[in-house]
């Protein structure tokens, strides 16, 4: 059964058969294979879109909006989206990816009743992660997995799951639009909100720059560059300063760094830098992260002369470099 409208030719159905239909197509789909089953299916996904978002002639009402998520929750429509996104076509992806964004949005009663719903069925997170590797639908799943990251609850269980840690592999994918893609919504995972987050690093910090090292070591380019461009900018983040404290007194991350000055593309010596840079200015650095600054002050100070200048255009990189070259020679006299 399908919902399509033409000419007015007849009433418009209620939240509740829109519902009812959406949901008995998805399950025929589910159960069959068929063209007539996919075409009910996406029909009745198209005509949710325009009820939820308007069509270009109606506008959407917002009450009927609000009773379609709720009974969208009641009758569990939510996991037959996320269970049967694989079976969709592609414009049939598309339109309920839209309609996913608009319900996760609705809030009744001070609630958001499919965040909530999510909630209580995160196997449906697990599914959207894992589904990133299948070509046909990851970035689809990309999308979704953002929607649900803007809320706080959704993105501790991610982060806090045995799932997050595929993350680390889909960034290295060889398909550049999934990696991309992923590396976007791990940005969104660490950087939407400050309180789960910094709970999660502090009990998984080793957990997480463990695998974090392996990206800033990888043999691929753009993998590297972009990771080290990411945590150069995470770090110097002021809720992030705790953390970042307690990564530069660890040796093996200098080593890293010194390392990264050494690559072949400028972007990520510079990058590297502005990590490199916070390991020397710290006034309280171990005596183990001042041997390996002074043992290696002579590489260190030719890298560091030979960092690509900003030709005007940023200042404040040549004269933090000058400082950070300074302090690497006072703390040469200083040793002697």
């Amino acid at each position: 059964m399908s919902f399509f409208f033409r000419g007015g030719s007849r009433q418009r159905p209620t939240p509740q058969e829109i519902v009812r239909s959406i949901k008995d197509s998805l399950v025929a789909l589910d159960n069959k294979t068929g063209t007539k089953a996919l075409d009910d299916a996406e029909k009745n996904i198209l005509t949710l879109r325009h009820t939820l978002s308007g069509d270009g002639e109606v506008e959407p009402n917002q009450e009927q909006v609000l009773q379609i998520a709720l009974e969208i929750c009641k009758e569990g429509v939510l996991s037959l989206f996320v269970q049967n996104l694989p079976s969709l076509g592609w414009e049939g992806r598309k339109d309920l990816v839209h309609c996913w964004s608009i319900l996760l949005r609705q809030k009744v009663d001070e609630s958001y009743c499919c965040v909530q719903y999510i909630e209580n069925h995160v196997d449906l997170l697990d599914f959207l992660v894992v589904c990133y590797k299948n070509l046909e639908i990851a970035l689809n799943c990309g999308n979704m997995l953002r929607e649900c990251i803007k809320y706080p609850t959704l993105a501790k269980y991610i982060l806090e799951s045995s799932s997050f840690e595929l993350f680390f592999q889909y960034v290295e994918l060889p398909n550049f639009d999934i990696a991309s893609d992923a590396l976007n919504t791990f940005k969104d995972l660490l950087t939407k909100h400050e309180d789960a987050v910094s709970e999660f690093l502090s009990s998984h910090y080793e957990q997480f720059f463990g695998l974090y090292t392996r990206l800033l070591s990888s043999t691929n380019y753009v993998t590297r560059r972009q990771s080290v461009k990411f945590l150069s900018e995470f770090l110097l983040e002021a809720p992030n300063a705790q953390i970042m404290k307690r990564y530069i007194l660890e040796v093996h991350y200098l080593n890293i760094m010194i390392g990264l000055l050494k690559d072949s593309s400028k972007n990520i010596r510079i990058c590297a830098f502005h990590i490199f840079k916070v390991f020397v200015a710290n006034p309280n650095k171990p005596r183990e992260i001042v041997q390996v600054l002074v043992d290696n002050h002579r590489e260190l100070l030719k890298l560091l002369h030979n960092l690509p200048t900003s030709k005007g255009e940023d200042e404040q990189l040549d004269e933090e470099r000058d400082l950070i070259i300074k302090e690497i020679e006072k703390l040469v006299r200083l040793s002697v």
